[in-house]
């Protein structure tokens, strides 16, 4: 994708509206969670990957109560006496 400005106004509680081109680019779905981060002087808004809570890693995870393992991590808590 080129370089995209869009030009979108804040409302009066603060939100916008992501253009649907942009949400389709970065496959951002209806109710999906958005990181938004400071750069500088730069907002930074990224679709949010759940990962593991212990390594970081974004693949082969489940979810134990309530928090985010991978199977590796898994594999190493298992060993834990």
């Amino acid at each position: 994708m080129k370089d995209t400005v869009i030009l979108r106004t804040v409302d009066e509680v603060g939100r916008i509206v992501i253009p649907s081109e942009l949400r389709k680019a970065l496959d951002i779905d209806n109710r999906d969670s958005v990181e938004i981060a400071l750069d500088g002087d730069k907002m930074i808004l990224k679709k949010h990957q759940p990962s593991c809570v212990f390594c970081g890693e974004t693949e082969n995870i489940t979810s134990y109560k309530n928090k985010i393992v991978c199977r590796d991590c898994i594999k190493g808590l298992s060993k834990i006496r």
